[in-house]
């Protein structure tokens, strides 16, 4: 490896997401291990501004792969989209002697790094951490696989007051733009009707299916919904509709909100931070630079950043395929 490379800048950004610390943990452990120094940034690009900066060691890192959210805070700074924000950023790195960034977010932390480097040439690598699995280049993202399953147990448990009163409900989960978290989940948890931005249902066909599982036995019902559903203006609206139109079905609307991001990651998740975070220090240590490291049919690989944020992550098809056969 080359070894120009002496200390590592290290931040979280956007939206928390459980395993991040898992990530944290395996950044400031491979830097010990290749014998480089790494500096924890508080409070994302913000932090970076203030020189809000704490040296880590392994020691620091000790105990946090089993806890949700993230040790290094996290906040979304309007003054880092400034020339003069960035200016102030890139002097406190330099001041603190680090020679490179490794970003641990989604979409908006990474062309955040992007446009670092394209002002002062700082090397930096993305580490994808988001909830939503909407990152082009890897089939998952941290924090995705655990908030699957704080959903599915949610669902779980809400089905049995729908089964008990004869209830539908309509149930909202995290993606304004994506539908990955609503269809997996929704097939996990048995829903039977997902509605995603991906795929508009449309009014008629939701109340036509929602009719034939009454005709066919069904005393209750869940229907996933993805925030970003473009069916209604939104869910409290689309559940008033449909109980106008089958009054027979008694509706109710959970909106499962900012638990999907929180609790203790799951092992995939505490696995793949591990490994995102081990790759991201030894690309680094390379001499690369505008890389996404990502997970590929099980393999570690790395993506120009630039196409993690502008590529497209494409919705399952046969997974679609699948809920509508479920559906039955």
């Amino acid at each position: 490896m080359g070894n120009k490379i002496k200390k590592i800048g290290l931040i979280t950004s956007g939206g928390d997401a459980p395993g991040m610390n898992a990530a944290i943990r395996a950044v400031v452990r491979a830097c010990t291990y290749y014998k480089v120094e790494c500096v924890g940034i508080y409070r994302g690009y913000q932090g970076m501004i203030e020189g809000d900066f704490e040296p880590l060691s392994a020691r620091h890192v000790s105990n946090i792969i089993n806890r949700g959210g993230t040790i290094l805070k996290t906040d979304r700074s309007k003054e880092f989209r400034t020339k003069e924000g960035r200016q102030k950023a890139y002097n406190q790195l330099k001041n603190a002697e680090i020679d490179g960034l490794i970003l641990i977010g989604g979409d908006g932390t990474f062309n955040g790094g992007l446009v670092f480097n394209k002002e002062f040439n700082f090397p930096c690598i993305g580490i994808p951490g988001t909830i939503d699995n909407d990152i082009f280049g890897t089939n998952y993202t941290i924090g995705y696989d655990t908030a699957l399953n704080t959903i599915v147990q949610v669902i779980d448990k809400i089905r049995d007051t729908a089964s008990s009163h004869n209830r539908l409900f309509f149930v909202e989960v995290m993606g304004r733009d994506a539908g990955f978290i609503a269809l997996n989940a929704g097939v996990g948890a048995g829903a039977e009707e997902i509605l995603i931005p991906e795929e508009n249902l449309g009014l008629d066909r939701l109340l036509e299916s929602l009719k034939r599982s009454k005709r066919s036995g069904k005393s209750s019902s869940i229907v996933v919904v993805a925030e970003g559903d473009k069916i209604g203006k939104n869910v409290f609206e689309l559940a008033d509709y449909v109980e106008q139109n089958l009054p027979q079905y008694e509706v109710r609307v959970s909106v499962l909100g900012h638990m999907q991001r929180g609790g203790s990651p799951s092992c995939f998740d505490r696995v793949l931070a591990s490994r995102l975070g081990v790759k991201a220090v030894e690309l680094l240590l390379d001499g690369k630079t505008n890389l996404m490291v990502g997970m590929v049919n099980n393999e570690i690989e790395a993506v120009e950043l630039k196409d993690a944020v502008k590529g497209r992550h494409e919705i399952d098809k046969e997974l679609l395929r699948v809920s509508d056969i479920m559906s039955i």
